[in-house]
């Protein structure tokens, strides 16, 4: 069995350790907040973030970064996306050479426009990276529910070390090459999905709903394979995968966020209300220049960056995209 160090303790973090610790890995756990800590030692369960999920005896729960991090096996980065940097800035002065880190979170740097294995290297630059996404709520991970997920990574060892870490009978992982293409997925669906909740938000049903998945994923895709990806990664879990269950289920804070701004909050009142982070929120801009780089067009993505940033109201975004100059679908 290996032994695991896990770098955040939200929900997906801690649902991966429960995963982890399950499988028979020995798993500690840490977090920056001591509270955060204290609470998860004497309760052995997350209260705010995944209440009703018991945690492992053996589990360790730790603010002592290098305690984490040291004589490890593998790291499992899952910090929210705006932390990535600071986070693994941190890490770099404990974590050995050579050491297997794996990104479960989801997103774009604004000003770098890197995906988070991109700002991992560009602080660790002797790590090796695996992304660890699909369509995958913490909320149901930690209860046993059967999920389907990729492990992704340009050295196939790689993907099939962290393929067997986390397999089991609840948790099914595929191996993929595209690690890129899987996070472009990944990040850019949180976009879609605010969309898609704005679209709740202004009581519209499930017409609407189908409208903005297909089309999200053909933005998705139009970008993803401008920027390198490949087509499949976009049809598959990683793709139009979690892009359903993101814009589907009340387990998505960006969804959750989207329904508020579709009922008149301003952004930031949603993320407040939600109380969690709405990644969607910062890879919207970094969506919208990696089109400009590489010039294409996402007319969703595009409304929902006038929505949050420049004031422009839901419906009339809505109705501006209803409105477009005719074409042929596949164009």
């Amino acid at each position: 069995m290996a032994r695991i160090g896990m770098i955040g303790a939200g929900s997906w973090g801690t649902a991966l350790s429960k995963l982890l610790d399950n499988n028979g890995h020995d798993v500690t756990v840490w977090s920056a907040i001591p509270d955060e800590i204290d609470m998860l030692n004497k309760n052995r369960e997350h209260k705010d973030k995944l209440p009703g999920v018991p945690l492992g005896e053996k589990m360790i729960f730790t603010c002592d970064l290098k305690e984490a991090v040291e004589d490890k096996d593998a790291l499992v980065l899952a910090v929210p996306s705006p932390f990535t940097r600071s986070t693994a800035a941190r890490m770099k002065e404990v974590v050995p050479k050579n050491s297997l880190i794996i990104s479960v979170a989801k997103g774009i740097e604004e000003n770098t426009l890197l995906t988070l294995t991109g700002v991992i290297k560009d602080e660790i630059d002797d790590c090796r990276t695996v992304v660890l996404c699909g369509p995958s709520h913490a909320e149901e991970v930690g209860r046993g529910m059967p999920t389907a997920i990729v492990a992704g990574s340009r050295d196939t060892e790689d993907s099939k070390t962290v393929q067997d870490l986390f397999m089991c009978e609840v948790f099914r992982v595929y191996t993929s090459d595209d690690p890129y293409g899987m996070e472009l997925g990944g990040a850019l669906k949180n976009v879609i999905a605010l969309a898609a909740g704005i679209a709740d938000g202004l009581g519209y049903g499930d017409n609407t709903k189908a409208a903005l998945i297909t089309r999200g994923i053909h933005e998705i895709s139009v970008l993803g394979e401008a920027a390198g990806g490949k087509r499949e990664t976009f049809q598959g879990l990683t793709g139009i995968g979690d892009l359903i269950v993101t814009c589907a289920s009340m387990h998505s804070r960006n969804r959750r966020a989207g329904i508020l701004i579709g009922q008149g909050k301003s952004y930031d009142e949603a993320m407040k209300e939600v109380n969690q982070v709405v990644e969607g929120v910062y890879s919207a801009k970094a969506a919208v220049a990696l089109a400009e780089k590489y010039d294409v067009q996402l007319p969703i993505i595009e409304q929902v960056n006038e929505i949050l940033f420049k004031g422009k109201s839901p419906s009339d975004a809505l109705s501006e995209l209803m409105g477009r100059a005719k074409k042929t679908e596949f164009i």
